[in-house]
């Protein structure tokens, strides 16, 4: 299936590359740089999909998006963004964007979203809400711009969601950002940790109890159903629920409504409900613990958080806005350097992002300088040192390839979009490289090049390539 495709993105080699891909696929494809160029462009003809960029020389590409779907509702928008935050996630979803793409992307997907966007035109949105700046999850890495992308599909609507992840993950705050961004944001969010209430209790805690419902019951109780009204009700650690509270929560579910203890009038259950487990529940629906008709009416909408390990490239920003928050508590305020941050992304995290905040207020309230170093980083940590040691232990080579890589961000912005990346990488590995087998072999050429494995002319060649002094490594 072809289509006719109009993409916005003021990168020209972007463009360039996205264009000849799509034509390759089949598509005829049309192309500009801004959105003066787009709407001169919709000018000679409305494209079957328009795939956008979300910063442009002249706007930008999500309200474009906005008023484009206003006009022409049954043309599906696909947004494209390197700023790959959930807050860019939702506001492509509140436009109603087809879909959106976090930048890199693989052109295979893009193609996928362009066929599929053919086979299925969205509907017209909704009216824009704005989004808070200050969003609860944090991170940019490709595990969790998954999560993004879930939040911002279902966070217009009331579908049950089942959110599981290792302790300490930011379960809740995925039920806190599913509240905040959608319909029910001016309703109550109630929490209630299953595994923290006496089994006789979680009934009346859930569903309220009537005066003299039992002993000690001096008063009529709302219960949660009851205070989350208009809201969104969490259930975390939904896995240590008794078997009988259980099956009183299905029938919640199934019919809408629940009485409380003691009492006989049906009360309208207006809640959105978001559970959170630990556990696998399938694992235990096999073994006869949990409810196999409960978990499909939880799991109507799974969403897995990734542990801190698989997300490494995002612990230095996680722990860079920790510090920051300790700061604006009133810790002495303290930044990291690069080697920090290379012991951080190689530490496995057993605790997660919990675990990473306590680290970050204790590296706040005991450091003694106003940068934290890798030794006193991993001293803190009881890890390995990010220099090397008299063990000779040396840092996580991949962990400082994405701290190169971060810093590069930084510092060139450019560089991460012009295709010099491969070779500043490789050039910031293969120097030390060199070097070390240089002063291993005194200096003598014909040996390192035998070492590495290269021709000694290839060696030479790329001493000199690297600004490289023969003879002195």
């Amino acid at each position: 299936m072809s289509a006719r495709v109009l993409m916005v993105d003021d990168d020209a080699a972007i463009r360039t590359v996205v264009a000849a891909a799509l034509r390759r696929a089949g598509h005829e494809v049309r192309t500009a740089a801004s959105l003066a160029e787009l709407d001169r462009a919709l000018a000679a003809g409305v494209p079957d999909v328009l795939i956008t960029d979300v910063v442009l020389p002249d706007g930008d590409g999500i309200e474009r998006a906005a008023a484009l779907r206003q006009e022409r509702p049954a043309l599906p928008v696909i947004i494209l963004s390197a700023r790959n935050t959930l807050s860019t996630a939702v506001k492509a979803a509140e436009v109603g964007a087809f879909d959106y793409l976090p930048k890199p992307f693989d052109l295979g997907t893009l193609d996928a979203a362009v066929r599929a966007a053919l086979a299925r035109r969205p509907a017209a949105p909704s009216s824009v809400s704005e989004v808070e700046p200050e969003l609860p999850l944090i991170g940019r890495s490709p595990a969790m711009q998954e999560v993004y992308r879930l939040i911002a599909r279902v966070v217009g609507n009331d579908l049950t969601v089942l959110v599981t992840g290792e302790s300490g993950t930011g379960k809740e705050l995925v039920a806190r950002a599913l509240h905040e961004l959608g319909a029910r944001a001016h309703g109550p969010f109630v929490a209630l940790n299953m595994a923290a209430i006496p089994r006789e209790l979680i009934e009346a805690e859930l569903f309220g109890h009537e005066r003299g419902a039992f002993t000690g019951a001096q008063a009529r109780m709302a219960g949660r159903f009851e205070q989350a009204h208009g809201g969104t009700l969490f259930l975390d650690e939904i896995g240590d629920m008794p078997m009988e509270a259980q099956t009183r929560l299905l029938r919640v579910l199934q019919s809408g409504e629940f009485t409380s203890v003691g009492g006989a009038r049906p009360i309208r259950a207006d809640v959105r409900i978001v559970a959170a487990t630990n556990r696998d529940l399938q694992a235990q629906v096999r073994a006869g613990l949990f409810r196999e008709d409960l978990f499909y009416r939880l799991n109507v909408v799974p969403i897995a958080l990734p542990p801190l390990r698989q997300r490494r490239t995002d612990v230095p920003l996680l722990a860079r806005h920790f510090l920051e928050r300790a700061a604006a508590e009133g810790l002495p305020p303290k930044a990291l350097n690069d080697e920090a941050a290379v012991v951080l992304k190689a530490y496995d995290w057993p605790g997660n992002v919990r675990e990473l905040e306590n680290a970050m207020r204790r590296a706040a309230a005991l450091g003694r300088d106003a940068v934290i170093s890798g030794d006193e980083m991993a001293a803190l940590l009881g890890a390995p040192s990010a220099s090397p040691s008299a063990e000779g232990r040396a840092p996580d080579l991949a962990a400082a390839v994405e701290v190169l890589v971060e810093r590069l961000a930084r510092e060139d912005p450019l560089a991460l979009d012009d295709g010099s990346l491969y070779g500043r990488v490789i050039a910031e590995v293969e120097r030390p490289l060199i070097a070390a087998m240089l002063a291993r072999h005194g200096g003598n050429q014909l040996r390192a090049a035998r070492a590495l494995g290269l021709n000694r002319n290839t060696l030479r060649k790329r001493i000199t390539d690297l600004g490289m002094l023969p003879g002195r490594g």
